[in-house]
């Protein structure tokens, strides 16, 4: 059901990306022209190409390290997002302890480093961020899901998580909706912070460190060149050619069309959307509580995840993750009304309390999936190039790590992340369409009617669960 206010509260939103619909937005670099060469080329500017340049200037500030980014360096899933920054590298400690039993504590261990990692780099670069370690939230609006929670948390404690199991007035306590019938709230493993502002501050990082970066530079192929890597370049429609010759190359596209073929049958791009409101006064924040300024998440498997912002804004999405046929990524995915009536119809449902409130943006963005949902890593061209993609929503924090991993795979030395099952072993396949379509259309209307049938899994998610397949909402 459609609430009536649904349609006012939307009739107003820009359809931008509220994070880079900003003032402190900074000037687009120039593109390449003409024939450079590089110790390392990395292609791509968002978390996890500036994370690797940053990196590999850290480790060595003699390596000439150059970026290029097809558009501004943040711009697409970097950008975009919800902001949680959490510490898992699994995508969940269920996921990883289902996928990776043998080293899910040493992976637990490399997620609490990384994350406090992050939260150094803030510091020491000046990135004003708005990191806040508040932790996160998961709750559950159906009694289904209350034994989930309990289990969750006793998974977690075993593992050392700062964890509390709230009831449905203890969570009510913490945010005020009357869906909630109880939580997990997971103290201090997710961060919440300003994104587009984060990749901001990291492109700044890596200038100040010596990092050449073109943005609107796209590349357009790769090859051999004796003993190094040519990329040839695109600068836009008005620019020459140009071509980058790097002894050493990361390959950060993540959801984007793939320069190497291998990775079109382990990614899959799918959209996400969200919704951001126009600031709360003060009587509607003292409607909803939320003075701890948790990222929420239910516990659906259509989940939704939302959180406030600095500037006292709430920004609410997820529900649905949309595949196209054949892979397709194109600006006019990006706006999806029917989801943004959903979304809003939520939000008012969660929040029936905040009814008048306008949304300012709405958006999409796309995710790279891959069937085991968190990343994965590999080498190509006798080692000269590394990747990592698959983060399926996990991006924020988890690229950082990547980042490590794929210098250390360029190496070409045995390291203590090179080792790591999580880093030589990879998703399985999706398959070719027409099935690849097919499936994933298959994924989600069953995992939208067990939603609707108290989680009841149908024979289709069963087999995949069986088979260690899955599609993400």
């Amino acid at each position: 059901m459609i609430l009536p206010h649904t349609g006012r509260a939307l009739a107003e939103a820009a359809p931008v990306p509220y994070w880079l619909d900003r003032p402190e937005r900074p000037d687009p670099l120039p593109p390449l022209h003409g024939t450079h060469t590089a110790d390392l080329l990395v292609v791509g500017g968002g978390y996890s190409g500036l994370w690797t340049a940053l990196l590999a200037k850290r480790d060595d500030p003699a390596r000439d390290v150059l970026l290029v980014e097809a558009g501004t360096c943040g711009w697409a899933a970097s950008g975009r997002n919800g902001g949680f920054c959490a510490a898992s590298l699994t995508h969940g400690l269920a996921n990883g302890v289902d996928r990776f039993p043998g080293e899910i504590d040493e992976l637990e261990r490399l997620g609490r480093e990384n994350l406090t990692a992050i939260a150094a780099t803030v510091e020491a670069y000046g990135i004003d961020c708005e990191f806040e370690r508040t932790g996160e939230l998961a709750v559950a609006v159906e009694p289904y899901q209350l034994p989930g929670l309990a289990k969750e948390t006793e998974l977690a404690r075993r593992y050392g998580h700062d964890v509390r199991l709230l009831d449905r007035d203890e969570v009510r306590a913490e945010v005020n909706s009357p869906t909630y019938l109880g939580g997990l709230w997971d103290a201090d493993r997710v961060a919440m912070l300003d994104p587009a502002k984060l990749a901001w501050g990291l492109r700044r990082a890596c200038l100040d460190e010596g990092v050449r970066i073109h943005e609107h530079t796209r590349v357009t192929g790769l090859r051999r060149d004796g003993a190094a890597l040519r990329a040839a370049t695109a600068g836009g429609p008005d620019a020459a050619p140009g071509a980058v010759r790097a002894r050493q190359v990361v390959l950060a596209t993540n959801a984007f069309p793939p320069l190497l073929r291998r990775l079109r049958a382990w990614l899959v791009p799918v959209y996400d959307y969200a919704l951001m409101t126009e600031p709360l006064t003060p009587a509607q924040r003292d409607a909803i509580g939320w003075r701890n300024r948790q990222g929420l998440a239910d516990t659906g498997n259509q989940f939704h995840y939302y959180r406030i912002t600095g500037d006292q804004r709430i920004l609410f999405g997820g529900y649905d993750a949309v595949y196209h046929y054949g892979n397709r990524v194109a600006p006019e995915l990006e706006q999806r009304p029917a989801t943004f009536t959903a979304l809003a119809d939520h939000f008012f449902t969660t929040f029936p309390q905040l009814e008048g409130v306008r949304f300012s943006h709405r958006w999409g963005g796309v995710i790279d999936t891959c069937t085991r949902f968190c990343p994965f890593f590999g080498t190509a061209y006798d080692g000269r190039l590394a990747y990592a993609a698959g983060y399926t929503g996990l991006g924020v924090g988890a690229t950082r790590f990547g980042a490590r991993v794929m210098l250390d795979l360029l190496s070409g030395d045995k390291t203590p992340l090179t080792r790591l099952d999580l880093v030589r072993s990879t998703p399985l396949p999706f398959p070719p369409e027409p099935v690849r379509a097919a499936g994933i259309n298959l994924t989600r209307w069953s995992l939208a009617r067990a939603d609707a049938r108290e989680g009841r899994r149908n024979v289709w998610l069963r087999t995949l669960d069986r088979l260690g397949l899955g599609f993400d909402s």
